[in-house]
């Protein structure tokens, strides 16, 4: 028998499913250009990442040897659009040496670890955060694990089944607690929160009238 917090949850997911379409989540060609996708979309929005990507396609640079020899200031500078690019450039770089000599660039074998395991590595790489790691096990490992963010939170602490001040670990543990492991409804849940938080569940302004999840949020009400 579930749960309330168990049926709150997939009631709103069905809501956004049914509102938003599946999202096709994460847009890349291979599991390399998802994880360089994952660092490059730290603190911006994808349409910048899919600038920077593409330029990095057009030098045919998709590939962990050649991103690991590219000078870091050629790198940064095609990697521009997706900003704070230097930094960024050298966190693809540091990315590209872990892969290389832990896995001689093999990310068959990279994935091939535990979950938990993988998750330490990842989050022992200069920076490499959790947003970040957890982006690459689930998008690029297919491992089930919930990715938080920035919106996740707003979201959730507004349908009022969360604190507002929770942490990212509480956050994922929440989620994961309360529903089934399944990558399929982490990869789709999370990129419906994505859509829920950038189109309506704004940090200022939000536009709960015309919310998909109105029925389900506190937010309004409260005022």
């Amino acid at each position: 028998m579930l749960s309330n917090n168990e049926k709150l949850l997939m009631q709103i997911y069905n809501s956004l499913l049914g509102h938003f379409g599946p999202q096709e989540w994460w847009p890349a060609e291979s599991k390399l250009e998802i994880i360089i996708g994952a660092i490059l979309t730290q603190a911006v929005a994808w349409r910048n990442v899919e600038k920077a990507i593409n330029n990095l396609k057009n030098k045919n640079l998709i590939d962990a040897h050649k991103l690991l020899d590219i000078e870091e200031e050629e790198l940064a500078l095609l990697i521009k659009p997706a900003l704070y690019n230097y930094q960024k450039a050298k966190k693809i770089k540091v990315f590209m040496n872990y892969l290389i000599d832990n896995y001689d660039g093999n990310l068959d074998l990279m994935f091939n670890n535990s979950l938990h395991k993988l998750r330490n590595e990842l989050l022992s790489i200069w920076g490499i955060g959790e947003e970040t790691a957890d982006s690459i096990l689930l998008y690029a490992g297919n491992y089930p694990i919930f990715v938080v963010d920035a919106y996740t939170k707003r979201i959730f602490y507004r349908v009022s089944l969360t604190s507002e001040k929770i942490s990212y670990k509480e956050m994922q543990q929440f989620l994961q607690q309360n529903l089934q492991p399944s990558v399929e409804v982490y990869n789709e849940y999370h990129a419906l929160i994505v859509s829920l938080g950038a189109v309506y569940c704004k940090k200022k302004n939000p536009l709960c009238n015309s919310c998909p999840i109105i029925k389900n949020c506190k937010f309004q009400k409260g005022k």
